[in-house]
């Protein structure tokens, strides 16, 4: 009984949208930042059970609005794909199963220390941290994944090219380091996952082709029509 009264008070409490914190603190945070969420979302927009989100704030514990982190970016794999204010995880059900943290000169102590010992308490799956501008973290970019409880990191390999790959089981995905960019890869499809600037891209070549397409069929209607004046002219001559 006294779990009910728990959760009955836990879900009178008013949780916060948001901790003040802003999502990144230059580019060199906000780009990826923004890269990754569009680009998973945009990866997973078929999947009504994989929830992609980032800078929302995570409450952990029922009734203490203070138990909270809001990931960069984070996947849950096996709940709805539906906008939240907050992700609660005694309602959820599931601690996410990934987490990438943009490193940054105020973040990075934090990212770990506190919020890899957090997310390993939590039962986070795999979590990783990139270093966009390279000065912190040496390779750039590091994951760590749930073994036995506890955090084991993943091992990197380099490409013919050079290229840092890191394989991540939870997205079905490689997050690779092309010169100091993170991109998302797909092994099965053999394409990367676009980024914000490419998805606009790709969005005005469809937008491009679909006028094209209008047009000529236009065209080719306004020629029928003529062609059938013509006929119906040549009728009446007759």
């Amino acid at each position: 009984m006294s779990g009910m009264v728990v959760s009955a008070v836990a879900q009178e409490i008013d949780y916060p949208t948001t901790d003040g914190q802003p999502m990144a603190e230059t580019d060199a945070q906000g780009i990826p930042l923004m890269n990754a969420l569009i680009g998973l979302r945009d990866h997973f927009r078929r999947r009504q059970d994989v929830y992609v989100s980032g800078n929302l704030l995570i409450y952990y514990e029922a009734g203490n609005v203070n138990a909270s982190v809001a990931p960069d970016v984070f996947v849950v794999v096996g709940v709805p794909n539906h906008a939240r204010d907050t992700y609660k995880l005694w309602e959820e059900g599931k601690a996410p199963d990934f987490v990438l943290e943009i490193t940054s000169p105020s973040t990075r102590a934090r990212d770990q220390t506190e919020k890899r010992a957090l997310y390993e308490r939590l039962g986070v799956e795999e979590y990783w941290r990139y270093d966009p501008t390279g000065d912190y973290l040496d390779p750039p970019l590091s994951g760590l994944c749930l073994s036995g409880g506890e955090y084991a990191a993943l091992g990197p390999r380099r490409l013919a090219d050079g290229t840092l790959a890191l394989r991540s089981r939870a997205l079905g995905l490689e997050l690779r380091i092309e010169g100091a960019e993170l991109r998302f890869f797909d092994p099965p499809t053999g394409e990367y996952v676009l980024t914000l600037t490419e998805s606009n891209e790709e969005r005005l070549r469809a937008e491009a082709r679909l006028a094209r397409e209008a047009a000529a069929r236009r065209a080719a209607e306004a020629r029928v029509a003529e062609l059938e004046a013509l006929l119906s002219r040549r009728r009446e001559d007759v």
